[in-house]
């Protein structure tokens, strides 16, 4: 895989086309809240992938809705209402990650105040990790500030098991691209 030279860069440009929304205009509003369990169960009904397209090419994610069902569906929602358009990965460390999901990116580039905590205007728990995902290279996780998840997101660039908590919500894999 050649993801992470796709990724290095301070401001790569995304576009999150998650399952079968490929349309550039979004055809929905974004949503003010976290999906309920009812409603994350409707978002991830033929939601298996999300295609992430970058300045630097594009990558395909397996998302795993029956893990992370509220952070997968939440993370569809943002995705095809377009919260995910132009934003940047804000947080680049080789051999670590690379976090992106910051709304505020959209127009910031570079270091700014408050880089890294931008989000939906919404949180929802975090949901443990499944015991059967580990923080492998190219697993897709979510950030969090230790007590909620919004909308960032980060992808391991090396395998992190041991290296961090298990208290960030994994919710996919990187697996093409």
């Amino acid at each position: 895989m050649r993801v992470p030279r796709a990724l290095i860069g301070l401001a790569l440009a995304t576009s999150l086309v998650a399952c079968s929304s490929p349309s550039p205009t979004p055809a929905v509003a974004c949503p003010t809240a976290a999906p309920t369990a009812a409603g994350a169960q409707q978002l991830l009904t033929n939601a298996a992938q999300a295609v992430v397209r970058t300045n630097k090419g594009e990558f395909t994610m397996e998302l795993y809705g029956s893990a992370a069902p509220i952070a997968t569906a939440n993370f569809v929602a943002l995705a095809r209402c377009g919260f995910y358009d132009r934003i940047s990965f804000h947080r680049v460390l080789a051999g670590f990650v690379a976090q992106a999901g910051d709304p505020a990116t959209k127009q910031n580039h570079g270091d700014f105040d408050g880089l890294g905590d931008g989000g939906p205007g919404y949180g929802f728990a975090i949901e443990p990790p499944d015991d059967s995902l580990h923080y492998d290279k190219y697993v897709v996780a979510m950030a969090n500030d230790t007590r909620t998840n919004r909308s960032q997101f980060f992808i391991d660039l090396a395998d992190l098991n041991g290296r961090i908590p298990r208290t960030y919500t994994i919710f996919a894999k990187v697996i093409l691209g």
